[in-house]
């Protein structure tokens, strides 16, 4: 018994639709797959479900990218406005330029020089030469700066082992000061005592009387 025609539209339950959406992609996917192989044709292949998910597949003898640019050489459709086409011709100057200075970058580190001619050579030493200057300048300053701070620490240390000796020799001169103060006192009797407080109270009587 064979199976019946299904109406084509839209599927009103959720589930089955997703089920649906499943199997059919996957048979889309398949055949892709196949007749890549069996035809040797080149077949790109891009599903978006409802929910935003995508999936995708593209012969392994061509990108994505190359496979739409020739879509739109032969079609006459503008798939790219100006705007991503100059963005484009900007990503691919960067990308020469960057291949530039990594060949010139190996260039002055001695690597694939054979390919360079005597004008390239000597390009190539001149800048080489620059850069040695460039840093023997810097060591020079560097080696400058380093000497004007340590001799700026060394004055530093010595004001400050300076100040250490005369807060000593002021607390030496206090202490002796002191020691001989007391000494004075007690040899001529300058010690003064505290009033007992019966003797305050007498005095204090004698003059109310």
């Amino acid at each position: 018994m064979g199976r019946g025609k299904i109406e084509i539209k839209r599927i009103e339950n959720a589930n089955n639709r997703v089920v649906t959406f499943s199997k059919r992609r996957n048979g889309l996917l398949k055949k892709a797959k196949e007749i890549t192989v069996l035809c040797d044709a080149k077949v790109a292949l891009i599903i978006f479900a409802s929910n935003g998910k995508m999936a995708d597949y593209c012969c392994p003898s061509m990108d994505l990218g190359a496979m739409l640019d020739q879509y739109q050489k032969l079609s006459g459709k503008k798939l790219w406005d100006a705007k991503h086409e100059n963005l484009n011709n900007e990503i691919d100057r960067i990308k020469k330029e960057n291949d530039s200075l990594q060949l010139e970058l190996r260039h002055l580190k001695g690597e694939d020089i054979q390919s360079l001619n005597l004008k390239n050579l000597m390009a190539v030493e001149q800048a080489i030469e620059h850069g040695l200057d460039k840093v023997r300048d810097y060591q020079i300053e560097f080696l400058v700066t380093k000497r004007r701070n340590e001799k700026m620490i060394e004055e530093e240390n010595r004001q400050l082992h300076f100040q250490l000796q005369q807060q000593e020799m002021a607390i030496a001169s206090n202490a002796r000061g002191m020691m001989m103060r007391e000494h004075h006192d007690g040899q001529f009797g300058y010690r003064v005592q505290p009033i007992q407080p019966n003797l305050q109270e007498k005095i204090m009587s004698l003059v109310i009387d």
